[in-house]
């Protein structure tokens, strides 16, 4: 195989695992945005970059776990459904929650908190990348690992503004729904990473 040919399906197969990784993160930047509709340009970038970061970051966690502390990692691995489970059905309970009470947090300091934890729930199994890719050189993993970021961020981008304008058209049920898609993509994490 030519380095070319060897080039292009690197490229594809990182861009493939990336898109495949972002689901999550797109689904909740729907919600996210369906929460705050008037959301700015530079708002978006920064959910987006924090998405991106930490699937930029599991990947290679799990790949220096391959390397250096398997056989704790293949411990810990069996407890990433829960705790995908757990974050995202706080964050959703709690914008229910805000939803039914009509109480919705605006501080800063609660944003971050919650994005912060967001973007742990939706690359927690980007760790598990980190086998697939454990033959790989580390500057291949690191240039992996930035496409899946890049990838990461045009999807979020993409899911911000789809929840733009579904949270304008929902207007006061998008923190509902938003959470009720939080839950579920919780859920649906939980029973793909216990189940399958």
């Amino acid at each position: 195989m030519t380095f070319m040919n060897q080039m292009f399906f690197f490229m594809a197969y990182s861009m493939t695992l990336g898109a495949a990784l972002a689901m999550d993160a797109f689904s909740v930047s729907i919600a996210d945005a369906m929460r705050e509709s008037n959301m700015r340009k530079r708002r978006m970038c920064a959910i987006a970059g924090v998405y991106a970061a930490f699937q930029f970051v599991m990947p290679l966690t799990g790949y220096l776990c391959v390397h250096t502390i398997i056989t704790i990692f293949s411990a810990f691995q069996k407890l990433i459904p829960w705790i995908a489970l757990l974050l995202l059905g706080y964050i959703g309970g709690k914008m229910l929650f805000e939803a039914l009470s009509g109480k919705v947090e605006e501080d800063s300091a609660g944003k971050k908190r919650t994005l912060f934890l967001q973007g742990i729930a939706t690359s927690i199994d980007a760790l598990s990348v980190g086998f697939t890719i454990a033959d790989y050189s580390i500057k291949k993993a690191l240039a992996a690992s930035a496409i899946i970021a890049l990838v990461t961020f045009a999807i979020c981008i993409t899911g911000l503004l789809i929840g733009k304008k579904a949270g304008k058209t929902l207007s006061g049920r998008a923190t509902a729904v938003g959470g009720i898609i939080l839950i579920a993509i919780g859920i649906e994490i939980f029973i793909k990473g216990v189940f399958f």
